[in-house]
């Protein structure tokens, strides 16, 4: 992967598919101290009440798109955007600028030997150039589907449209660079992850050695 720069920590980018376990993984890292950059956090942050983001989004879309308490109903916009391209592609051109923008102001100020960036759509969104290394958290797809069914709710029908707009399983593998299969026991994640944090811990000291 491309190496981010030298004001940047070492950068590990989390992703898997909706369900496989990447909120887990990441408290794991977390536990050991690592810092999180989640962009999913990110992306709402941007759009509390009273942001400059919101303002156009409102402004764009009309007031039906705001909760009674201020706050971006989530549903209205995306059943606004689902069926309109265009007003898909305004939104992309609003929010993704300043996302990625506040993504690289997180991941710069970071204090952890390395720093986890969390991103569900990290190859989707081509966001694989902001890391160094690739962790993909795996899991088989019918298992995959029936977390999220126990997890969300829903339909089988709405969570495999879901999988199928997201990068398929193999080429999400094809991609990473380092794999945690979530499929096995509890302890077993636990001592993957806690492997992981060693190889990184070593390539971050590696890094910056090679610091001028």
């Amino acid at each position: 992967m491309n190496q981010t720069t030298t004001t940047t920590p070492l950068v590990i980018g989390l992703t898997g598919g909706i369900g496989s376990g990447k909120t887990t993984v990441a408290n794991g890292f977390a536990a050991l101290g690592i810092e999180l950059v989640d962009a999913d956090q990110v992306a709402r942050e941007l759009v509390q009440p009273n942001s400059p983001a919101l303002a156009h989004i409102v402004a764009h879309f009309g007031a039906e798109v705001l909760q009674a308490d201020g706050q971006l109903d989530r549903a209205a916009l995306r059943s606004r955007v689902f069926s309109q391209p265009a007003a898909k592609e305004w939104l992309n051109q609003l929010l993704h600028p300043l996302i990625r923008q506040e993504m690289q102001r997180q991941l710069a100020s970071a204090r952890s030997p390395y720093v986890l960036f969390v991103a569900p759509l990290l190859l989707e969104n081509q966001l694989q150039d902001r890391v160094d290394r690739v962790l993909v958290v795996d899991i088989p797809e019918p298992l995959q589907l029936q977390r999220t069914l126990q997890r969300d709710g829903g339909s089988e029908q709405q969570i495999a449209a879901i999988m199928a707009a997201q990068i398929s399983r193999t080429e999400r593998l094809a991609a990473a660079d380092d794999v945690i299969d979530n499929s096995a026991a509890p302890e077993q994640l636990s001592a993957r992850i806690a492997q992981l944090h060693r190889d990184y811990l070593q390539l971050a000291n590696q890094r910056a050695f090679k610091k001028p």
